[in-house]
């Protein structure tokens, strides 16, 4: 007997700890199953601190490759032998792989991308942005739908890349305030140490959380930590990446390795936003910022950069998250020494309209069906 249900397949080259990978986990867990069967293929399975978090009843295929670009044969193959209704695939280089890909595949299905980040940004660290560009510009078209988690995203795709505004929706990022409320509870694998120093004696604790790469600028916040000047001061940054070592050399030349420490990439990192006095975005640019949400939800204050993105569009509205006024590491500091002379004050855990997961679902249902 046929199964009667859709057929939606879901593309992403790693289950490593991102956001378009919690966002991938998110959306398997809660799409109805009545409706929908679902399959995940995974370019590359090494470091997939997602794996236990991918449903039993979603099928886990394996590409087994390193790199996208050597994985696309198999994909071509795996999509025609098994002809799902709809294919869904995330992260930038994944989906121009496939939209340059579209002519070589069965034409009877539905090709959905879900953007992950500012593309006219985003390129601009490249090689070759130019002949980026001109890729995105001719192929991206070629998707039924491309899922934008910003309005600001969706503008980039459609102004600067001639993305046609039919096919170009937003979609935000689902909060599973349930989930992030319950894990926000477990203890922390490492916690918030009290110096023996005497005029540390009440700890002003930062979180930062992200990949260790330029975008993210981590460099900024710590370069801010030293402009401040105060000892009370404490950084704890979550996340792995290539400028690890970079950013602790960082630390280190600008005084303030006493006052900064990394513990690298967190599964669970709710403890530490529930905990800390307030979180800090430093990017230079961000699509739409889960770690924003996520903080939101644990009930605490967020300090921001003005970063090109999605940002405004989340923290409108919202009383106690507080924005520099540029994406500089004197901005942070000027924000960052007024917050501090305010002290901490706690905010409600948030229930988010606009993000809440089941609104999401439906949405991505809707877009699927």
């Amino acid at each position: 007997m046929t199964d009667p249900r859709r057929q939606v397949l879901f593309l992403i080259p790693n289950l490593r700890g991102g956001g378009a990978e919690r966002v991938t986990v998110t959306l398997l867990n809660h799409l109805d199953r009545s409706k929908f069967n679902l399959a995940l293929a995974v370019v590359d399975t090494r470091a997939a601190v997602y794996r236990d978090d991918v449903p039993a009843d979603v099928e886990f295929i394996d590409i087994h490759c390193s790199r996208v670009r050597y994985s696309l044969l198999k994909i071509a193959r795996l999509i025609w032998q098994r002809r799902p209704d709809v294919v869904f695939s995330t992260l930038g280089h994944l989906n121009l792989a496939m939209a340059i890909m579209r002519p070589m595949l069965p034409v009877s299905l539905r090709y959905v991308a879900r953007e992950t980040s500012i593309v006219s940004e985003n390129i601009k660290n490249y090689p070759r942005p130019s002949i980026w560009g001109w890729a995105y510009r001719r192929f991206y078209g070629r998707f039924n739908t491309v899922v934008c988690p910003s309005q600001y995203m969706r503008d980039d795709l459609v102004k600067s890349f001639g993305l046609p505004t039919g096919k170009a929706v937003v979609i935000h990022n689902p909060v599973d305030m349930e989930r992030i409320c319950r894990l926000a509870e477990e203890p922390l694998i490492t916690g918030f140490e009290r110096s023996n120093d005497e005029r540390s004696d009440d700890p002003i604790h930062l979180m930062a959380a992200g990949r260790l790469a330029h975008v993210k600028g981590f460099d900024l916040l710590i370069e801010a930590i030293a402009l401040c000047g105060n000892s009370r001061l404490r950084l704890t940054i979550l996340g792995d990446g290539p400028l690890r070592s970079d950013l602790e050399q960082l630390a280190l030349d600008k005084g303030v390795s006493k006052q900064v420490r990394f513990v690298g990439f967190q599964k669970n990192p709710y403890p530490f936003f529930a905990q800390a006095d307030a979180v800090v975005l430093s990017s230079r640019f961000e699509g739409s910022p889960n770690v924003i949400l996520e903080a939101l939800a644990c009930g605490t204050p967020v300090i921001v950069t003005p970063a090109p993105g999605g940002v405004k569009e989340i923290l409108e509205g919202r009383a106690g998250c507080v924005v520099a006024d540029s994406v500089t590491a004197e901005g942070l500091a000027k924000v960052i020494d007024n917050w501090a002379e305010i002290g901490r004050r706690p905010r409600p855990k948030e229930l988010f309209n606009s993000f809440e997961i089941k609104k999401i679902v439906c949405q991505y249902q809707s877009l699927f069906e």
